[in-house]
C-alpha cells in the first residue's frame, strides 16, 4: 500500500495489523527450518486477540487453527502462576494446565494459491527495504 493523502489511520492500522500476521508466520518458518517442527496451532494471546478480521487473516496466512483462550493476557497469568507456585499455592504444572481453556478457534479458509501470492509480496517488501539507510 502506497501513502497518499487518501490514506487514513485505518489503513495504517490494518497494515501494522497484517504486519504482525506475516511476521508471525517468518517466525513459525524459521522455527521449523531450524527444529524440523511444523506449527499445528497458534495459541494466540494478547490486545490483538480481540480483532476477529486479524485473527482470521493469521489462521489463513499461517494455514492452521488460531486459538484464543479464555484468559487473553496470559503475561500477567503467567506472573501470577509464577508466584503462586513459588509460595506453594499451586501443587506444580499439571494444577495449572487444567485452568486454561479456550475461548474461539480460527480455521485457515484462504485457498493455497492466494495465501502463498500474499506472503511472497510480503517477503519481497521486506527485501525491498533492506540497505534503505546507507
Amino acid at each position: 500500500m502506497g501513502l497518499t493523502r487518501y490514506v487514513n489511520k485505518g489503513h495504517i492500522a490494518r497494515a501494522v495489523l497484517e504486519a504482525n500476521a506475516y511476521q508471525t508466520r517468518d517466525i513459525a518458518e524459521a522455527m521449523k527450518k531450524d527444529s524440523g517442527v511444523t506449527l499445528s496451532c497458534l495459541r494466540a494471546d494478547g490486545g490483538m486477540v480481540v480483532n476477529e478480521l486479524l485473527m482470521q487473516f493469521q489462521a489463513d496466512i499461517l494455514d492452521v487453527p488460531v486459538i484464543r483462550p479464555c484468559v487473553t493476557e496470559t503475561t500477567a497469568l503467567g506472573a501470577a502462576y509464577v508466584a503462586g507456585l513459588a509460595v506453594g499455592f499451586w501443587a506444580g504444572t499439571d494444577e495449572l494446565r487444567k485452568n486454561w481453556s479456550m475461548d474461539k478457534t480460527w480455521q485457515p479458509a484462504m485457498a493455497a494459491e492466494k495465501r502463498e501470492k500474499l506472503y511472497q509480496e510480503w517477503k519481497k517488501a521486506v527485501e525491498r527495504t533492506f540497505d534503505w539507510v546507507e
